[in-house]
């Protein structure tokens, strides 16, 4: 429980939107009965870092989405004070799919509450040989030309709601649909923990890499992953066929796709990924072409406040 001497700092998004701007003052109003709290607004890294050099002792609660959280915890990562780091998470995203997985309200009064009297639980962290960390999953293959179509729809659904509930959340199904229609098939080799799971002779519809188990907005993509068990979780699917394609849309939405006898479902301490170029999205964020990535877990590496 957040003593009531105990400040916050509460960093968003400057470019949310009008409807962001008001769940936040309901959850503000919220905090601002226990403790005193500082609002900072950022658009670029450099005003993030620039927020993070003042935080001081005062928690850190990120008002935004996955995008969101992992600007945070990057920044955070390259300044080397992860580690001590105790953040807090007001999910104001489209699809919030960290802060599902690990059992975050999405009601933004209820997740304020569970900021005051949650309890600090350290959390995993995925890394690649670049330094770049994922807070959430990496995929690659048909599973990142998903998320580049669903950031198009995700954008123009935003806009709309029915009853309060944001449409944009349908960007990723749609994005999938569009993908199993005309996937990238690539040929990778996979090795989990130094083992060769499969090879280039094999072609891969997506690789996926889960610290946590949801993405594009509730799609439990690795669904068994849980961010503090000290493993990643790894997806394959072979489904390259049309047919197959089609039953692996039709599981993937189920949530039992890891189930298929095409579909590879393990877990590790380290990925590595190579062969044709292939794009990723980790964390939402779509880059590439690569040609080789490898990411490895370490375990415990910040604390986040859950219920």
């Amino acid at each position: 429980m957040v003593a009531a001497m105990d400040p916050l700092l509460v960093i968003t998004n400057s470019d949310a939107g009008t409807s962001d701007e008001q769940q936040l003052e309901s959850a503000l109003a919220i905090l601002r009965e226990r403790t005193s709290v500082e609002v900072c607004g950022t658009s670029d890294p450099g005003e993030l870092d620039g927020v993070l050099h003042r935080a001081g002792s005062r928690r850190i609660v990120v008002a935004g989405g996955d995008g969101s959280m992992h600007a945070v915890v990057a920044a955070l990562h390259r300044r080397r004070e992860l580690s001590e780091a105790v953040l807090g998470l007001l999910p104001l995203g489209t699809g919030n799919d960290f802060a599902r997985g690990n059992g975050i309200p999405l009601d933004i009064e209820e997740a304020a509450k569970v900021v005051l009297h949650g309890r600090p639980r350290r959390m995993d962290l995925i890394l690649d040989e670049v330094g770049e960390i994922v807070v959430n999953s990496v995929h690659a293959g048909a599973g990142a030309q998903a998320s580049r179509r669903a950031d198009f729809w995700k954008e123009r659904l935003h806009r709309f709601g029915v009853g309060g509930v944001n449409l944009g959340k349908l960007g990723y199904p749609i994005g999938a649909l569009l993908a199993a229609v005309k996937p990238l098939h690539v040929r990778l080799r996979v090795e989990v923990d130094g083992e060769v799971v499969i090879d280039y002779d094999e072609p891969v519809l997506m690789v996926a890499v889960g610290n946590g188990s949801n993405v594009g907005g509730g799609t439990e993509l690795t669904p068994e992953a849980d961010a503090r068990d000290g493993l990643m979780d790894v997806m394959v699917a072979r489904a390259v066929g049309p047919f197959q394609r089609v039953g692996y849309l039709g599981a993937l939405v189920r949530g039992t796709h890891h189930e298929r006898d095409d579909v590879i479902y393990l877990r590790g301490r380290q990925v590595t990924v190579d062969g044709e170029e292939f794009y990723c999205s980790a964390d939402g964020e779509v880059y590439g072409p690569e040609r080789r990535r490898t990411w490895r877990l370490e375990p415990a590496a910040y604390s986040l406040v859950l219920p």
